[in-house]
């Protein structure tokens, strides 16, 4: 086992369901800090007790860790190896975590990550889609405004994307995204590592009718936009690039002219007076 400095602040993941995913370094550092903050004091302790591991915990969630940041600060000054954990899985992803880590930068603490589990990319690595480019967005924002906005950068992005998503909000959120990306493939997975894992794909009009009174934590990872990739590279073109490969698959200049506005989201004008005495 890797010998412990004081004074380091340790991000253990923890399992995302099956006990048996924890790591024996996880183990060994849960074993050895000084104090362990915890999302929920109580879900971790069932964990310790699994682990027959005794430790002081201290809560460290979403609503206090504002307040509770300097306090682990002035400790991680004083010396003492705390240990980082959320409910499960990886902390700092869509989890606390990203305060205190920042504070420590600023304070030049020594932060270690304790590798494990992570729903998003275990999610990602199973589904069958693109895992060359992807993006991450978390949960969808609330705001009316804000979610529709994230939802025309989904629709525009040629990378695959990874959303997290309540079961009881599944089927608005899916019926959301089909307004505006239409057929596109998505991967539903859940319950990941437990004993009901599982995973639906499809189109989203297919998997909104299997999608009733789905339970547990859900992923959802939807297909890149393919066209999106054709747009990107034609952009990369000169324009006189750009209207040789519509002429030459047959399109005239006034079709030509429409296509290269909208690949390059410009006023049709701007090309028309660029091509029109061509």
């Amino acid at each position: 086992m890797e010998k412990i400095e004081k004074g380091n602040l340790y991000i253990v993941a923890t399992p995302i369901g099956n006990l048996e995913d924890i790591t024996l370094r996880a183990i060994n550092t849960l074993k050895n800090v000084d104090i362990i903050a915890a999302e929920d004091t109580r879900h971790t302790l069932k964990l310790l007790n699994h682990l027959e591991i005794k430790k002081t915990l201290i809560s460290y969630h979403r609503h206090n860790e504002e307040i509770r940041v300097g306090n682990l600060i002035e400790k991680l000054k004083e010396g003492k190896n705390i240990a980082l954990v959320s409910d499960a899985g990886t902390p700092g992803i869509c989890d606390p975590g990203h305060i205190i880590i920042k504070e420590c930068i600023k304070e030049n603490i020594k932060i270690i990550p304790i590798p494990g589990a992570c729903a998003m990319i275990n999610a990602l690595i199973t589904s069958g889609l693109n895992t060359n480019e992807f993006i991450f967005l978390g949960f969808l924002p609330l705001n009316k405004k804000l979610r529709k906005e994230k939802i025309e950068e989904i629709k525009n992005s040629n990378k695959t994307i990874i959303l997290y998503e309540a079961p009881h909000k599944l089927k608005n959120t899916l019926q959301e995204l089909q307004e505006i990306l239409e057929q596109r493939k998505v991967v539903i997975a859940r319950e990941l590592t437990k004993i009901h894992e599982e995973y639906i794909r499809g189109t989203i009009k297919e998997i909104i009718e299997k999608c009733d009174n789905l339970k547990g934590e859900i992923v959802i990872i939807i297909e890149e936009n393919k066209n999106s990739k054709q747009e990107n590279k034609l952009n990369n073109l000169s324009l006189e690039e750009h209207y040789k490969y519509y002429e030459k698959n047959g399109l005239d200049k006034k079709e030509i002219i429409k296509k290269i506005a909208k690949d390059r989201n410009v006023n049709k004008n701007e090309i028309y007076m660029k091509f029109y005495n061509k």
